[in-house]
């Protein structure tokens, strides 16, 4: 299993003083599960170079069993830091691509033509894309083969607007993920705030939070192994 991981590469959080990026235990879960199962991971980023983090993700409350890992694994520290351009890639060399959260997607992924044009000849291809938390932000403006939204008629989940009221960030952030894609026709549904909830549809896998982060990888990883899934149940 070859994997491509796509990572932000903006760092400015709106007009405030402060600080974003992508969200580190969305990144360390997934790569864990898929890297342990035997996966190859490749790091890109619409820059290339070191991504920014969110400096929210490294404090101590936001900590798990991955995150401590991957502070202690610098291979990987590397990988993250060296990471290839999103214009440099050639989706043949890969099997999926996995899109972890934090709030920076929202200014760059929502919009850059590189990745929209990955993701859209990922689908075509055939080839399972998962996100988490805000990075379902980077679907908003791919398109299906006739033209319509990607998501349209699609079931979803994504950083929902009560999460983001949580965090006070409704004012500061560019458009809200939840309202963004229940417009463009998603079929949007949400768990309770800050808990695991997945959907999947087709090749499309998406995560509400940082604690589906895990789940969204494994449903990834069984996707790939060949069992086929429509809304979470198994399709024999």
């Amino acid at each position: 299993m070859k994997i491509l991981f796509v990572l932000t590469s903006h760092s400015a959080l709106g007009n405030t003083a402060e600080k974003t990026g992508f969200w580190i235990e969305e990144f360390a879960t997934p790569y864990y599960v898929l890297a342990d199962a035997g996966a190859t991971i490749t790091i890109a980023s619409p820059k290339g170079g070191q991504p920014p983090v969110d400096p929210k993700s490294e404090l101590k409350e936001a900590q798990t069993p991955s995150t401590n890992r991957f502070y202690k694994d610098l291979d990987t520290i590397d990988k993250v830091a060296d990471s290839i351009k999103i214009s440099d890639v050639k989706i043949e060399d890969y099997d999926a691509v996995f899109y972890p959260g934090g709030h920076g997607p929202l200014w760059d992924l929502a919009n850059d033509k590189d990745s929209i044009k990955l993701i859209e000849r990922f689908y075509n291809h055939q080839k399972p894309i998962s996100f988490v938390c805000h990075a379902p932000a980077a679907l908003l403006h791919a398109k299906a083969e006739n033209g319509e939204p990607l998501v349209k008629g699609k079931h979803l989940t994504g950083f929902s607007d009560t999460e983001e009221e949580a965090v006070k960030l409704t004012k500061v952030v560019p458009f809200l993920l939840e309202d963004e894609l229940k417009k463009l026709g998603a079929i949007y549904t949400k768990g309770a705030d800050w808990s695991s909830y997945v959907k999947q549809d087709g090749l499309l896998t998406t995560g509400q939070n940082p604690a589906s982060s895990g789940a969204v990888a494994n449903l990834l990883l069984k996707t790939l192994k060949g069992d086929k899934y429509r809304n979470n149940v198994l399709v024999e």
